[in-house]
């Protein structure tokens, strides 16, 4: 079980993509460690979570995924501890010729704009400045700019101090292929988690590309 990995970064919190809904799972081991979760997905087998440790209360909170007449997807809003907002993000093309992938999360930060204050934004968001096509409105570096209006940045690059487009740690290797690597995995966070991040760091190739084709983004935040 791929979970049994991550366990020895003994994180108060895992956001996870393409996960097995642990109420649906044959697996006693994965329940066990699943103690303290929320789960969306289309299908039991393939979906997107927030894990947290046992201790820590876990909400789910009813933000709108509608966008005039479309549901986007994937997208899971949480409350931690009633003391700040999480987001948990799995951008998908969902059927859209175009919006998908980052254009979801576009469409997703204008219906929700005015409940991003004190808010973590992280997941796949299968995206990257360096693929902004001229004609959108809603690039990756747009989606960006909003959300350093909203006061929040990818905190990745105010840590390593590269520029967006710029990284040098990739997130992906596609299939697998150490000669195809991105970055499209992100953790964003309101000033709040900004001035007190302590360190970020992504999963080298040797040690994951065998478990998956992402590396973990580990994101140490002082209390």
């Amino acid at each position: 079980m791929k979970f049994e990995h991550i366990s020895d970064f003994n994180a108060d919190i895992y956001i996870i993509q393409e996960c097995e809904n642990p109420a649906e799972c044959q697996h006693p081991k994965y329940q066990k460690w699943a103690e303290n979760y929320i789960w969306i997905g289309d299908t039991k087998n393939k979906g997107l979570a927030v894990f947290a440790r046992p201790e820590i209360e876990l909400k789910k909170l009813d933000w709108s995924n509608k966008f005039k007449d479309h549901y986007v997807k994937h997208f899971l809003p949480c409350k931690i501890n009633q003391d700040f907002d999480l987001l948990a993000v799995w951008t998908h093309p969902n059927n859209s010729p175009n919006f998908g992938y980052i254009g979801q999360l576009w469409k997703y930060l204008q219906v929700n704009k005015d409940k991003l204050n004190t808010t973590i934004i992280a997941g796949d968001f299968n995206s990257n400045t360096k693929w902004d096509e001229w004609d959108r409105w809603w690039n990756h570096s747009d989606v960006v700019n909003e959300l350093k209006e909203l006061g929040i940045e990818s905190l990745y690059h105010k840590y390593s101090g590269e520029q967006q487009g710029a990284e040098t740690s990739p997130t992906l290797y596609f299939r697998r292929k150490l000669e195809r690597p991105y970055h499209i995995d992100y953790v964003f966070g309101a000033q709040r988690f900004s001035d007190r991040l302590k360190n970020i760091e992504i999963g080298h190739a040797y040690k994951w590309l065998e478990i998956s084709d992402h590396m973990p983004v580990i994101c140490e935040i002082d209390d």
